[in-house]
């Protein structure tokens, strides 16, 4: 069943879709909810038990605070790379729904690692403690299928065009982050091509590329955001320093061994 205009409006009690600030469509049977595309201010939301395969049309909502979505059929935990522009998200229900999957653990820590401002997942609090652990330890959520990077790889340019295409974009888009920076912009060799053998270069831009995202995104934090990173930076420095512990121990207790 697809979400229309008609029922919100019915439902919220609004005599047009951008005045509508929540919406209770529980129980529905909904499995079209692209109106939302046009719901721009809404701030509370509630789809659960319905059959919403897709969170797209929601990228939009910008001012989204609570998001109830238990017992959908959301396939993938990709589906969430959607909500990341809600940066006012604080709540957010996915029980339920095949992307949990059967580790719940593991589950926790990806949508936390994806939405790391979230106050509330599932009904139970989120800890500082547990946003540091997710940020090490959950998997990163890879952007849903037909995204702009799949039309870029299947646009029936040939292969050489195509990575050529790729590569002037990857460049663009990291001397813009270094310029906001007040940093001096790479040149095109220090770029290596997407088809490269190079083994070396590859991940070295690649901690380029994270590297100068941190520090721009810093800027747009808040101070809780920011105590946030801190206790994450703090312990992934302290497992830094037990794996140089371990290193340094290993030649010792070595030498310890051939002189017994």
């Amino acid at each position: 069943m697809k979400l229309t205009r008609k029922l919100i409006l019915a439902k919220a009690k609004a005599s047009d879709l951008q005045s509508v600030r929540k919406l209770n469509c529980w129980g529905c049977s909904l499995t079209d909810i692209s109106i939302f595309c046009q719901v721009p201010n809404i701030e509370v939301l509630t789809l659960s038990v319905n059959s919403v395969a897709s969170l797209s049309p929601l990228t939009g909502c910008l001012s989204l605070s609570e998001l109830y979505l238990r017992r959908n059929m959301i396939p993938s935990l990709s589906e969430l790379c959607h909500l990341r522009p809600l940066t006012r998200l604080r709540v957010l229900w996915l029980a339920e729904n095949p992307c949990c999957g059967n580790d719940p653990s593991k589950y926790r820590l990806t949508v936390l690692r994806c939405l790391p401002r979230l106050q509330k997942l599932d009904n139970q609090v989120v800890t500082e403690g547990e946003i540091a652990l997710a940020l090490m330890e959950g998997e990163e959520v890879s952007t849903p299928p037909g995204s702009v990077q799949n039309q870029l790889s299947n646009n029936g340019l040939p292969d050489a065009e195509t990575e050529n295409d790729a590569l002037n974009y990857s460049m663009e888009e990291t001397n813009k982050i270094r310029e906001e920076l007040g940093m001096k912009p790479l040149s095109r060799d220090k770029f290596s091509s997407p088809s490269s053998p190079s083994i070396i270069e590859r991940p070295t831009m690649r901690k380029t590329h994270t590297l100068d995202a941190v520090l721009l995104l810093l800027k747009d934090l808040d101070e809780e955001e920011l105590h946030i990173v801190h206790t994450a930076t703090q312990n992934r420095l302290q497992t830094y320093t037990l794996d140089s512990g371990d290193v340094q121990r290993f030649p010792a207790q070595k030498t310890a061994d051939i002189q017994h």
